[in-house]
């Protein structure tokens, strides 16, 4: 079942846009045209009414998107297999000294020595699919990795590896 996503048009105000839950609840993003953004949560026998609401800056907006559009993305990459089939997807943020820092992914040799794939690295508010071994690897990047639970420790510990 796909995700309902209703908009409702607030005359001389702006627009709201609603996400509907499978329980019914309305949870809104009312974007108004002055350029402001508020989050709120409305009642779900009457979802004109807010039940309680929270102003964002554009700023604030922005990353609070980015943030569901993350945790969106992983959630889907931790669905490829869950563990039931010995299959796993872990994010490791890269250390500030890692030794690693400011080098191309492809020194790492990760896929080689752990036997891991990394699938993507989120980058603020960028995402890199399937980066190349030329990718470049940057302090705070958070690196998605898929393997065995074993390889995925091995992945850890060598990111973790400090500059010598």
């Amino acid at each position: 079942m796909g995700v309902r996503i209703e908009k409702i048009d607030l005359p001389g105000m702006g627009v709201r846009h609603d996400v509907v839950t499978a329980a019914g609840q309305h949870i809104g993003v009312l974007s108004y045209r002055n350029g402001t953004r508020e989050v709120a949560l409305y009642d779900p026998e009457d979802p004109d009414a807010s039940l309680a609401s929270v102003a964002l800056t554009a700023a604030e907006a922005a990353a609070f998107s980015d943030l569901l559009g993350h945790a969106a993305l992983l959630s889907q990459l931790s669905g490829l297999g869950g563990g039931t089939i010995g299959l796993f997807t872990e994010q490791l943020v890269l250390p500030a000294d890692s030794r690693y820092l400011d080098r191309p992914l492809g020194d790492t040799e990760a896929r080689t020595k752990t036997g891991t794939s990394i699938v993507a690295i989120l980058r603020g508010k960028e995402v890199i699919p399937s980066p190349t071994p030329s990718e470049i690897l940057r302090m705070d990047d958070l690196i998605v990795a898929v393997g065995t639970r074993e390889g995925l420790d091995k992945l850890d510990k060598l990111l973790a590896h400090s500059q010598v």
